[in-house]
């Protein structure tokens, strides 16, 4: 675990009932969210449609559970690629940032929780070529559905190494009940108010994950 781990729950994992609940709780939410947020998601749409043109959508494959691959959604914060916008940092705009920093950007993936590919809480999902670079116990982070909000994210989101990341993950997985995913949440909203986080200096979020050093030695 990392050093910096703050979290200590004695909740058995998978509580009477958890998983179902769960998944009810998770359709709620999220179908109430499209809703309400519908008049902000156009006016973001929109406003992206103004600053980066064509497409408005992010979209992308992420492992979910169980490795299983799926679409993620989003709203798009970065500029095509081009001779002057090569990289992440270049094509990532003002507006982008802005997107990132309020987590507007994440609204889409609000259809994403409904479908059931994603929950409001797990670990985030990740890039599928990162698949065969994990170790046995990183790899546990897909046991459950991957989350909009994680309790890595609520902990030091982008600014922790890759190691603690996965480790705050399978602390997830191993301890997770609707306590910690209420406290997950709460913690979320502070996250966002104080923008803590965003990203790694030098990065539009963090550096790309190329393996541990335990799955290195194998």
């Amino acid at each position: 675990m990392p050093s910096s781990v703050s979290w200590r729950y004695t909740v058995a994992p998978k509580e009477k009932g958890y998983d179902s609940l769960k998944r009810l709780i998770d359709i709620a939410v999220s179908g109430a969210g499209l809703v309400v947020s519908a008049p902000l998601q156009v006016a973001v749409g929109l406003a992206v449609y103004k600053f980066h043109g064509q497409p408005v959508f992010f979209k992308q494959d992420r492992p979910g559970k169980d490795g299983k691959v799926f679409q993620m959604i989003k709203f798009r914060t970065m500029l095509e690629p081009d001779e002057t916008h090569v990289t992440d940092e270049e094509r990532l705009t003002s507006f982008g940032k802005f997107l990132r920093k309020t987590s507007l950007d994440e609204l889409p993936t609000l259809l994403n929780v409904f479908k059931g590919d994603m929950s409001l809480v797990g670990p985030r999902p990740l890039l599928v070529s990162y698949l065969d670079l994990y170790t046995p116990e990183q790899a546990r982070r897909h046991e459950v559905r991957p989350g909009v909000t994680g309790l890595a994210q609520v902990s030091g989101r982008n600014s922790v190494s890759w190691e603690d990341r996965f480790a705050y993950d399978v602390e997830y997985v191993d301890y997770r009940s609707l306590k910690l995913d209420l406290d997950i949440l709460r913690k979320t909203v502070r996250a966002v108010l104080v923008r803590e986080g965003i990203s790694q200096e030098g990065h539009a979020t963090m550096p790309a994950f190329t393996g541990s050093m335990d799955s290195a030695d194998d």
